[in-house]
């Protein structure tokens, strides 16, 4: 039947399940971001370099992207999900329930390292090693100071989330966003390992910081302020010099994204049958 009533039901009883996938899927695709760019940071940073790191984070998320995306958009980062919202292009119903996922998620990943971590000959201090957490001054790689890691957080934010704006743009070219943002991500490692370990994520400085105490603990207002700040500029921009013609909620969007799925797997439905 069509009739509207009959056809919400269904929709409203699982309003609530398809949350909770959304926010698991978050979860561990920050899992994944964390354990792949800090563990290899904390386990392998004195054999693979900065590159090396660099590129763990980046393809980390690259196949998070195409795992995840589908479930949740595989936001994996708080920065995102608020440049996303203040594009218009996610519903703000969400906002704490995602945030809270990619913060459980990194918190659960940077326990993993650390667990992993303890098991070397001679063990390992996460107040002392530090973890992989994100620091300036005396915290930074390079001894850069609190100016130089805030500009350098929300310059690099601004980025990130600009190109993940970008690249889902409906006209964007389809299936690539993924590479985009994961290529994107690593050349923001690149730049900003040396500076401050490279947060441009509050969820991922959260994670190790726990852990670490100290100065990671002390400084993390700035790597949750800065890329939130970065985030604000990037959809501010965005929205200045993107203005298609038709504006559309982050609720259709979503819609049509699902229906774009449903397609997928059933096919359209004029499609020819053999004879």
């Amino acid at each position: 039947m069509r009739d509207g009533n009959v056809r919400a039901a269904p929709r409203t009883a699982t309003a609530g399940g398809d949350a909770m996938q959304k926010y698991l899927a978050e979860a561990v695709g920050t899992f994944v971001l964390v354990l792949g760019g800090v563990g290899a940071a904390v386990l392998a940073g004195d054999r693979i370099g900065f590159l090396g790191v660099a590129f763990a984070f980046g393809l980390s998320l690259l196949a998070m992207v195409y795992t995840m995306g589908p479930i949740s958009g595989c936001h994996v980062n708080p920065a995102v999900t608020v440049g996303l919202m203040m594009a218009g292009k996610f519903d703000k119903r969400h906002l704490a329930g995602y945030v809270i996922a990619q913060c459980v998620g990194a918190i659960v990943a940077a326990g993993v390292v650390l667990l992993i971590a303890k098991g070397a000959p001679g063990g390992y201090s996460a107040g002392a090693e530090g973890l992989g957490s994100n620091g300036y001054g005396a915290a930074s790689p390079e001894g850069y100071g609190g100016g130089a890691a805030f500009l350098t957080e929300v310059a690099l934010t601004f980025l990130l989330v600009l190109t993940v704006l970008g690249a889902t743009d409906s006209r964007a070219p389809v299936g690539f966003a993924g590479v985009a943002i994961g290529l994107v991500l690593t050349l923001i490692h690149l730049v900003g390992i040396p500076i401050t370990n490279t947060s441009v994520n509050p969820a991922r400085s959260l994670g190790p910081a726990l852990f670490a105490g100290g100065d990671a603990l002390r400084q993390l207002w700035l790597f949750i302020i800065a890329p939130l700040l970065g985030a604000a500029f990037a959809s501010a921009v965005y929205r200045l010099v993107n203005r298609p013609a038709v504006q559309i909620t982050a609720a259709r969007a979503e819609q049509a994204l699902d229906e774009e799925r449903r397609e997928r797997v059933v096919g359209p439905r004029d499609v020819e049958r053999p004879v």
